[in-house]
């Protein structure tokens, strides 16, 4: 009778972290073709050249390109997901709460790959065989439930509406980013989204003062 060794648990442990670690390698590869190239142009020989493997590795983790885009969005929304958990840590007064995600998120576009990817996979999505999440669904959910807070506390004109400022607060910011990321690829977005936000909300100034990133 064969005795086959016995895999350690360490062994185990060790096997799934690289796994962890090339998957990584092979989204953040797969995360700035997208950013640079957009959906359609990206093949799987791109990826696995900036990632440094082969193309059978990049397969081995991920089926096909589809595949790529759909964890390129989920990371993209998760990441949305700690900006917007790092903002109500800070306990701000709702409206500046509005103001310092939108601010963050602008200075996330401007510095980081996976978001600049995941915005424009959401408007390639048409173009990508496979479902993506409904766009900025729980991020206008999550400014919503803070503008209510603030219609609460204070005396407001009663037709005020939180969703419907929640709607017109993301839909400018994304089109704002959309513009910033065509004319200067995001330099600007972190100034133009606090114009954005001045315009959109004129009593917002003391506010603005109270956000950490926007004083930066």
């Amino acid at each position: 009778m064969t005795s086959w060794p016995l895999v350690s648990h360490q062994e185990k442990a060790l096997k799934q972290e690289r796994a962890v670690r090339t998957r990584e390698r092979v989204l953040n590869a797969a995360a700035k073709a997208f950013a640079v190239k957009g959906y359609p142009a990206v093949t799987i020989s791109d990826v696995a050249r900036s990632a440094g493997m082969t193309k059978g590795a990049v397969y081995f983790h991920y089926a096909n390109k589809e595949t790529l885009a759909i964890a390129v969005t989920d990371l993209f929304y998760r990441r949305i997901a700690a900006l917007s958990d790092s903002v109500e840590e800070l306990g701000l007064p709702p409206v500046s709460s509005v103001i310092e995600l939108l601010v963050r998120t602008a200075v996330a576009f401007r510095d980081e790959t996976v978001l600049q990817a995941g915005a424009r996979l959401q408007l390639e999505r048409q173009l990508i065989g496979a479902r993506l999440p409904v766009p900025y669904e729980a991020y206008t959910d999550l400014i919503t439930s803070w503008l209510a807070r603030w219609k609460k506390a204070g005396p407001r004109d009663e037709s005020f509406s939180p969703a419907t400022l929640a709607t017109v607060l993301v839909s400018a910011f994304f089109g704002t980013q959309y513009i910033s990321w065509t004319l200067d690829s995001h330099a600007d977005l972190p100034e133009r989204t606090i114009t954005m936000v001045r315009t959109i909300i004129p009593c917002a100034e003391e506010d603005i003062e109270l956000c950490p990133s926007a004083r930066r």
